[in-house]
């Protein structure tokens, strides 16, 4: 039976409770065990899909279609499961299928009340697919005290007792702030919020203090004494280098030691965490460094492009160089008294990610332009593919006109909305006016690519699968007029009808993919494409 080991926040957000429980999965399955991490929403979105990338960071997808929190990627990248539509849920999705069952009359008549039935659905949520795991982490979102999470709280302490005496613990990420004034780290908020917590009916079993200076032993004690938990459970987390060298960073303070002791588990040997010391050692010590220019639309906020941030640094990794991300807002390339070549000309590659709408729009296509005519190597993801078309068919074409009916009615819609394709499942259908949740094209898809392609060649294969997030599709009606302008359609779907991969074979290296490579990078396996397109702009590094 699978061991759960619960983790809530206290004192303020963003403590990096996400970042805890990816590095804690990541060093028990360096111990041999298997692991699933699971993530606890408590706002009322059905998921993070609709919210604004400003609101809420990314929207992290996985193989069999979820949009889920950008938490998931963390547990990704951090121990290579891929995560599940079972492995995020929310307090809307709790209460939309709760309402679906009462309307059907799955209650037979009872009074629908948050105890039992919501905590109960909680439950069975957590517990669900788990027999073949030797530990589940459960993470819930928000910070103690939150009115939202106190259903995830209840269901947690009542999942404790029914799990019975070792098949269960808790661990309370919370901040033990330096105040400079006074020369001192504070102990007080991390009482108060672990009293919070206790009074709720939950005592965690470890204490992970995040801090800005390193916590003396009296305070380690201090802490434990006040919190009712022992001095060597209580984990200091400071800040790391990079958050690859975070797992390290635990395993010194004892973190996976100590949630062995609290299941009663002999810990054994020490784990083999040489792969994670490799990873550290070449982004500390990278033999060069090359910029990357960004031109994105949300680019005021960086969890809005994580993966992508983190893809990048993979590629980094493989070259064993430094990447620096020049994040650069594509408005400012749609105003006249803007002077393109200054923003760009410093990067040794372009990139311009997904988004949606056409704010910006025209200053991706002013990027893929900058980076055609001047032979900079492009990546264009998602939306930046349907830019590169777009930019190809009014510049090299002859399709002055040439648009997205996404931007507006065209009379050249070079890209145009998706109303049906074939998945798994059969034939999928959509409407330009129905709800915006779920509707896009999402998950893995296969693609076939043409054997004497770019992109067959940094794949190593001709059949791939990569996962997707749109609503949106390059138009064939105008392949034939693209091709003759240079832009080859190297990737197309199974049954040829939609376009997954453009490239420019006489470019040194512009390639455009439909999908979200980044999704499936990892630290110790970074992605081909993103290995290729760094590797790329370490030879233009050379050139300049």
């Amino acid at each position: 039976m699978a061991r759960f080991i619960f983790i809530t926040g206290g004192v303020v957000s963003s403590l990096g409770k996400g970042l805890m429980a990816a590095s804690l999965a990541a060093l028990l399955q360096a111990r041999g065990y298997r692991v699933r991490i699971r993530k606890f929403d408590p706002y009322l979105n059905v998921d993070p899909g609709t919210m604004s990338p400003y609101q809420h960071g990314e929207v992290y997808v996985t193989d069999d279609g979820a949009e889920t929190d950008l938490d998931l990627g963390h547990y990704e990248r951090f121990t290579g499961v891929a995560a599940h539509q079972s492995d995020n849920v929310t307090s809307g999705r709790i209460y939309q299928q709760i309402i679906q069952r009462e309307r059907r009359g799955d209650y037979l008549g009872a009074t629908v009340q948050v105890i039992p039935h919501v905590t109960d659905a909680i439950k069975a949520f957590a517990l669900d697919d788990t027999d073949d795991l030797d530990f589940v982490l459960c993470e819930i979102g928000g910070t103690v005290g939150d009115i939202e999470s106190l259903p995830f709280i209840e269901a947690i302490r009542q999942l404790r007792n029914e799990l019975g005496r070792h098949q269960s613990i808790s661990i309370h990420v919370t901040l033990v702030p330096y105040i400079s004034a006074a020369g001192e780290l504070k102990t007080k908020p991390t009482q108060h919020s672990v009293r919070e917590l206790a009074a709720l009916g939950v005592q965690p079993d470890l204490l992970v203090c995040r801090c800005e200076h390193p916590l003396p032993d009296s305070e380690r004690a201090k802490i434990a004494l006040f919190c009712n938990v022992p001095k060597e459970a209580v984990i200091p987390a400071l800040d790391a280098s990079s958050i690859y060298a975070v797992p390290l960073q635990y395993h010194a303070e004892g973190i996976d030691r100590e949630v062995l002791k609290a299941f009663a588990i002999e810990p054994g040997a020490a784990p083999d965490l040489s792969r994670w010391s490799e990873i550290v050692e070449r982004v500390e010590n990278p033999e060069g460094e090359v910029t990357v220019g960004v031109v994105g639309k949300y680019v005021g906020l960086q969890d809005a492009y994580k993966s992508l941030n983190e893809a990048l640094v993979h590629g980094g990794i493989a070259n064993r160089v430094k990447v620096n991300i020049r994040w650069i807002d594509a408005e400012l390339f749609e105003t006249d008294d803007t002077d393109i070549a200054s923003k760009l000309e410093p990067c040794h590659a372009i990139l311009v990610p997904g988004a949606f709408g056409s704010r910006g729009a025209e200053g991706k296509i002013a990027s893929v332009r900058f980076a055609r005519e001047r032979g900079v190597p492009y990546f264009g993801i998602c939306f930046g593919m349907q830019m590169a078309c777009i930019e190809g068919a009014r510049d090299l074409a002859g399709i002055a006109e040439a648009s997205s009916t996404e931007f507006g009615p065209t009379d050249e819609p070079v890209i145009g909305l998706i109303t049906e394709w074939m998945s798994e499942s059969g034939l999928e259908k959509r409407e330009a006016g129905g709800d915006l949740g779920g509707t896009m094209r999402l998950g893995a898809y296969p693609a076939v690519l043409a054997g004497n392609s770019v992109v067959a060649s940094i794949y190593d294969s001709n059949e791939i699968s990569e996962r997707h997030r749109h609503r949106y599709e390059v138009n064939t009606a105008y392949r034939e007029r693209l091709e003759a302008g240079g832009l080859v359609f190297s990737g197309m779907s199974p049954d040829g009808t939609l376009p997954e991969i453009v490239e420019r074979p006489d470019h040194p290296w512009f390639v455009g993919v439909q999908f979200h490579p980044e999704l499936k990078s990892k630290p110790f396996d970074p992605h081909p494409l993103f290995a290729s397109f760094i590797a790329a702009a370490v030879k233009q590094s050379r050139m300049v």
